[in-house]
């Protein structure tokens, strides 16, 4: 076991190995799809009989690139997570600074949010209704609520997890309340920050579809929905692979953006 463990990694050492093996596995995944909607498969409790095939889904694709509509519906979406995601990562990363500081902080704040953290976003559409004056600003908030708990529990956590001794330190030469948060604190906590970021904004995304699909005229989850109630199922899974590659494209581009700010985590893992 522990030779397969070192051995595995070596095997995938270069960049065209690793590629390879991504694209190998998407191969497999698109010749199972065609496979299973074109010859029908019926497996009892799943079947594919009425799933689009990959080609159906090529022509759809092809034709939402020679409509407006793509553009306009992009654009609300990507506008709707930008604000309800810039909102969710400040308040996040403050209360969970101050969460993972503070004892007082704990005992106030900790208890109600977490009792509002397993209510899921379908069940605040409702209350976000009837909170906003408009349904912009209530996909906006269900986009918020979806990137704000992850955001908030990875902060904790890498705050929790800075070693005492660190800190006590940095205490004993002097430096003072807001040096050690930004000397010790922070670069400690980054690893659980930028982690907490990268999964909420997925999640964000999940849950502005959700919102979208219930309260939107515009936006990649309105047109899935839209697309499922007049039957154009190719356009479905067009919508949904959309959604599929704008998650996981912009959860790339922070976790990027986290290893930017945080270049020693990148030179330790080197060595």
């Amino acid at each position: 076991m522990a030779t397969l463990a070192y051995s595995t990694p070596a095997l995938l050492r270069s960049r065209g190995a690793r590629a390879g093996v991504q694209w190998a596995s998407l191969a497999l995944c698109l010749v199972l799809w065609h496979l299973a909607t074109t010859q029908r498969w019926n497996l009892g409790i799943v079947t594919f009989e009425n799933v689009p095939t990959p080609a159906d889904t090529l022509a759809a694709i092809v034709e939402l690139v020679h409509s407006p509509k793509l553009l306009s519906d992009l654009a609300s979406s990507v506008r709707r997570i930008a604000a309800g995601y810039f909102a969710a990562a400040v308040g996040g990363v403050v209360l969970g600074l101050a969460i993972g500081r503070s004892q007082w902080a704990r005992l106030a704040l900790l208890t109600p949010l977490e009792v509002l953290r397993p209510i899921p976003a379908v069940a605040w559409i409702p209350l976000a209704i009837l909170m906003f004056t408009s349904s912009e600003m209530s996909m906006i908030y269900i986009t918020f609520t979806g990137a704000f708990f992850p955001i908030l529990l990875g902060t904790i956590h890498g705050v929790e997890g800075v070693e005492p001794r660190l800190v006590s330190s940095a205490r004993s030469l002097g430096a003072s309340q807001r040096v050690i948060l930004r000397e010790v604190i922070l670069p400690g906590a980054a690893p659980a920050i930028v982690t907490g970021l990268a999964i909420g904004m997925g999640t964000s995304w999940f849950c502005l579809v959700t919102a979208e699909m219930i309260s939107g005229q515009f936006g990649i989850g309105y047109y899935t929905w839209q697309s499922y109630t007049v039957q154009r199922y190719p356009d479905v899974v067009v919508g949904m692979l959309l959604i599929g590659l704008l998650g996981m494209g912009s959860s790339a581009l922070v976790r990027i953006a986290g290893n930017r700010l945080t270049p020693w985590l990148a030179a330790g893992r080197r060595r």
